[in-house]
């Protein structure tokens, strides 16, 4: 950590530390945490779940049974009327959890309603195809701005990062830096919880942007975040000749003029700002790249100028919970989308209490933090009121020293006020949503939210994510007003914020955003409606579809769920998996499996996770040999009866199933929809089964 002197040779030995006063903080790389798109280890009694083959149910819950001897799990799902179906555990890839606004109607078994619904959103999504891909061809054809490799200077700059880079990070920094090499403008959106590291993926970006002569704008939605992001950038840029300037209300008329002067003649090359960079008086000499940092704050006409500079320059959107349009277009691949769920090691998940507003709460919460020689935040999203309640809190918690910021005081008291909580001289700050983006003070690691339930979720969520940015654990209160029933809307997003404690949960914030409020306009109205038909994983899965087939790509079809009913008992049991969640998401990831690597893979965690394979379990993994070669051998249903094994199809070649089956040594007994093959006795019905359908899957 630091240098050392030898006098007898005049040896002198400095540490980068000495020359440069960077001191670079070596992590282990902290292990990943797999954020799954479709949260199905989230599906809880009473959910929604839409079966792809069924339509819409309601989930009842596991349940294991017994047929002679053998253990096997299902999933109970309820549909329209009494009707029920216990679907495999194994097969539970056959459902996802639905997600799309309010709740639809429960479908009825056995109809052809759910079919001519899928029908009905495939001629939308077809339609809609058509028209992400004209915007997508346009950005392709668009003339672009192709950037040189990485300069020594860049990894100069990347060397001096304070820490080690999180795999995420890493990889995400490296996607960035490849669009930027293509001619065509990027269009990339950065998914990253708060404090994940997106502003030095920007940083990054920004700087190799710099280095063959173009201009960056950094496009933010407060003033406070904006000075906050000056401080970084000329920071981590002061050793290059890189100019950095800001435009917001806390700059000087004067000053905000030399630097609309110096945007306009090339001499600021980096120009941070709230939506003012985007006024029509504001001209690049030669701007290369945007980046958005929170693009859901900002209204529809400045998203229309972002939307207008995008088909020119290349646009780097950061968010934590982006809104549901977003995403959706990020999944279905018209926008690339890159997801940072490595937390920063010793990151601590935020204890999140949901209680009705009480003072004694209050001046216990602020107390504790004060103990342990921290800071609180306390927010109260109204201005004409925010007084009375800094003298609640003064009359409380007589020995707090108390500052209250909000977006209507003047430039200078607002900013003075921020920095003097950021260095300490207050305890407590009484504040509008203003610190909602990117605000980064690491001792402060309490959070007070009033009248919570009147907050959209990802504004909660960001909130939120003002404390727990140390290694110290954090605490967010989220009150109500006593005696106030909530409403249904407002319980569901403060229920979706208590359960989305996890570190890493922006990406399903923004999933439950979208069950809650449903996909919006994403690029017309009326699309919601077939969204709200299937629920959002069915929807996106056959929209990316229609847009393969539309790019020309060979969509391979889905695979049928092979039927299958073999001896051995298949399952997780209680012991070996104990959490419902985790049990969920475990058959998952069987169903998910498509090659032995998969398995092996697999086979591997659950030895990390839980310890030795019991048999239920191998099990298992027999079962998803047997359906991996039923699928390569085309073959629909798989069944063991007294000592044969029976396959079935609606149709198929005698001739070659009967030649291939000989060869592998069976004698098998043909008919017109099924092959029976005897088992010997003592064999295993399981073995046999396999056995012959690699055979045919040889054929």
């Amino acid at each position: 950590s630091s240098g050392l002197a030898h006098r007898p040779s005049g040896l002198l030995v400095l540490t980068d530390r000495e020359l440069f006063g960077a001191t670079r903080v070596r992590r282990l790389a902290p292990s990943k945490r797999v954020v799954t798109r479709d949260l199905i280890g989230k599906l809880e009694a009473g959910d929604l779940v839409v079966h792809v083959d069924h339509g819409i149910a309601r989930y009842v819950g596991m349940t294991q049974r017994e047929y002679g001897g053998d253990v096997k799990e299902y999933l109970q799902l309820d549909f329209a009327g009494d009707d029920k179906i216990f679907l495999p555990a194994d097969q539970i890839g056959r459902i996802s959890r639905y997600s799309g606004g309010a709740g639809p109607s429960l479908s009825k078994l056995g109809g052809t309603e759910w079919e001519r619904t899928k029908r009905r959103v495939r001629r939308a999504v077809a339609d809609l195809a058509d028209e992400l891909l004209e915007i997508y061809a346009a950005r392709e054809a668009a003339p672009g701005f192709s950037f040189s490799p990485d300069t020594v200077w860049q990894r100069e700059l990347e060397e001096a990062f304070p820490y080690t880079e999180t795999p995420d990070q890493a990889r995400t920094i490296e996607e960035v830096k490849a669009d930027m090499l293509r001619r065509r403008p990027m269009d990339r959106l950065v998914c990253g919880d708060v404090g994940y590291g997106k502003t030095e993926v920007a940083l990054r970006a920004a700087f190799k942007a710099v280095q063959d002569g173009k201009q960056v704008a950094v496009l933010v939605p407060t003033t406070v975040l904006a000075q906050q992001h000056l401080g970084t950038f000329q920071r981590r840029l002061a050793p290059f000749p890189i100019e950095v300037g800001m435009l917001s209300r806390f700059v000087p008329k004067r000053e905000q003029e030399r630097i609309v002067a110096g945007v306009a003649d090339g001499s600021v090359d980096v120009l941070i700002g709230t939506h003012r960079i985007l006024s029509k008086d504001i001209a690049f000499a030669d701007l290369g790249l945007l980046v958005v940092d929170e693009e859901q704050r900002f209204g529809v006409s400045h998203k229309e100028r972002i939307k207008s500079m995008r088909r020119e320059v290349d646009v780097l959107t950061l968010s934590a919970t982006p809104i549901p349009r977003t995403l959706h277009l990020s999944l279905v691949g018209i926008r690339d989308l890159s997801v940072i769920e490595t937390p920063p090691e010793a990151r601590l998940p935020i204890q999140t209490r949901i209680a009705e507003d009480d003072d004694g709460l209050v001046r216990d919460a602020i107390n504790r933090e004060l103990d342990r020689g921290g800071q609180v935040f306390f927010v109260h999203n109204r201005v004409d009121t925010i007084e009375t309640v800094a003298e609640r809190v003064r009359r409380l918690v007589p020995r707090a020293k108390i500052a209250i910021g909000h977006g209507q005081m003047a430039e200078g008291m607002l900013e003075r006020v921020m920095l003097d909580f950021d260095a300490g001289r207050f305890d407590v700050l009484v504040c509008t949503t203003i610190i909602e983006s990117g605000l980064d003070i690491p001792n402060a690691n309490t959070i007070i939210i009033g009248r919570a339930d009147t907050f959209g979720l990802a504004q909660l969520y960001q909130l939120r994510g003002r404390v727990g940015r140390s290694d110290r654990r954090a605490y967010a209160y989220l009150l109500h007003r006593r005696g106030m029933p909530l409403s249904p809307v407002a319980r569901k997003r403060l229920h979706a914020i208590f359960s989305a404690s996890d570190l890493g949960a922006g990406y399903q914030i923004a999933l439950s955003d979208l069950e809650i409020r449903g996909a919006g306009n994403i690029l017309g109205a009326e699309q919601h409606g077939f969204m709200a038909a299937v629920g959002f994983d069915l929807y996106t899965r056959m929209l990316a579809e229609a847009v393969d087939v539309r790019r020309g790509r060979v969509i391979g079809a889905e695979p049928a769920a092979v039927r299958m009913d073999l001896p051995g008992s298949a399952y997780l049991p209680d012991g070996y998996v104990g959490d419902a969640g985790a049990k969920l998401e475990m058959y998952r990831r069987f169903a998910a499996i498509r090659s032995d690597g998969d398995a092996e893979q697999l086979r591997a965690e659950l030895r990390d996770r839980f310890g030795p394979v019991p048999e239920p379990v191998e099990g298992l993994f027999r079962a998803v040999a047997v359906r991996l070669a039923a699928e390569a051998a085309r073959v629909p249903e798989v069944r063991a009866e007294a000592r044969s094994v029976v396959f079935k199809w609606p149709r198929y070649d005698r001739q070659a199933v009967s030649t291939a089956l000989a060869m592998a040594g069976f004698r098998p007994t043909l008919a017109s929809n099924q092959v029976r093959i005897p088992v010997a006795a003592g064999r295993d019905p399981v073995d046999v089964a396999l056995r012959a359908l690699q055979a045919l899957a040889r054929r």
